[in-house]
């Protein structure tokens, strides 16, 4: 008994010790995040945030959500604080959810960074996910049930931008020939439409950051009618543009595009609005449709083709299997809903009163 209690003591010692080690290691990871916090309150991107500290002027630091920056960050500090109680971690997450708040435009999307350039940065940005993992993180702190950590008054200002953010998405889809699709990496924040990015990022119909927008869609437990026909039009649109028989391959340090009856099936990062034709790019923004045609430092730097439709399918079937009759409910309810104002309508129009519901 006295060596199994030992033992037993000893287990626990280093149970603690590694659970010792594990908190200093967040307090020195956050402690280095803290320095790299911007005036406005964001974080800069590609840059080691996590592993040391900025010691330079702090007006130097620009806010950005393009890679993960700001995003990344303020979750880090969300588990710091859990872990350690220490309250500079919780204000400077609070201090990015504020700026989160601030850079929403009116019509519910984000640009790539804020305060906003005269570049394509200021777009609406989809691209590299830029605005879904603002809204994730907006969703996922605007519904804790731990009011110590964000209160009240910013839960419900998150769950506004949230909603607003999804009425934005809804209104960037486009539609071809009169049927839904799916999203451009950029759009105006005006009007809606879509925008090019960089020059070898031109207006167009994006395989990989739409599959980000419908995953997020398809994330919401309680549909509305409109997000339900977007997920609909979107998920459509990646059957029909899926790629087989051909697999990206390097030879010699390049890109090559071969036959393959074998391989996987595959999507273009940009297709043609209207064709549906995978479309390329250069630094000279000239549109090719053939990937070999542009020079070899963007055909091999750049990620041209991927399996972003495959999650998007496989996420549909397992929705479908869960809300079957969730979708049957909504469909009830539209119909329900419909058929009383007809029913009320011909009851109006028996008393000559129809006109009231014009």
């Amino acid at each position: 008994m006295g060596v199994d209690a030992r033992a037993g003591s000893q287990q626990e010692n280093q149970i603690s010790i590694l659970q010792s080690q594990a908190k200093q290691n967040y307090i020195e990871t956050a402690d280095n995040i803290l320095t790299w916090q911007a005036e406005e309150g964001g974080w800069p991107k590609n840059v080691d945030t996590k592993n040391t500290a900025y010691a330079d002027d702090v007006k130097k630091l620009h806010s950005t959500f393009d890679n993960g920056a700001t995003v990344g960050e303020m979750r880090f500090l969300a588990k710091a604080f859990a872990e350690t109680g220490d309250k500079r971690y919780k204000q400077a997450f609070l201090r990015g959810f504020d700026y989160i708040l601030k850079a929403q435009y009116p019509c519910g999307g984000w640009p790539q960074s804020w305060p906003t350039k005269k570049d394509y940065t200021r777009h609406i940005t989809f691209n590299d996910n830029v605005m879904v993992n603002v809204m994730r993180l907006l969703r996922d702190f605007s519904n804790l049930s731990d009011e110590k950590f964000i209160d009240k008054k910013r839960q419900a200002a998150g769950r506004e931008a949230f909603a607003k953010g999804i009425d934005c998405i809804l209104k960037c889809q486009i539609r071809v020939d009169g049927k839904l699709t799916v999203w451009c990496a950029q759009h105006d924040e005006r009007d809606y439409s879509p925008q090019p990015g960089r020059s070898y990022e031109l207006v167009s119909l994006s395989g990989a950051e739409s599959a980000g927008i419908l995953k997020l869609l398809m994330s919401i437990k309680a549909p509305r009618p409109g997000v339900v026909e977007a997920i609909e039009g979107g998920v459509r649109w990646y059957d029909e543009a899926k790629i087989v028989g051909i697999r990206e391959v390097k030879i010699e340090g390049d890109k090559k595009i071969i036959e393959d009856a074998n391989a996987p099936v595959i999507w273009a990062r940009f297709y043609e609005i209207g064709t549906n034709r995978p479309i390329f790019a250069g630094r000279d923004g000239e549109k090719k449709y053939r990937l070999e045609e542009i020079e070899a430092e963007r055909r091999n730097a750049y990620a041209w083709y991927g399996e972003w439709g495959k999650g998007v399918l496989e996420e549909y079937g397992k929705l479908k299997q869960k809300v079957n009759s969730k979708e049957f409910r909504i469909e009830k309810l539209e119909l329900t809903a419909n058929c009383r104002l007809r029913i009320k309508r011909q009851r109006m129009e028996e008393r000559g009163q129809c006109s009231r519901l014009r």
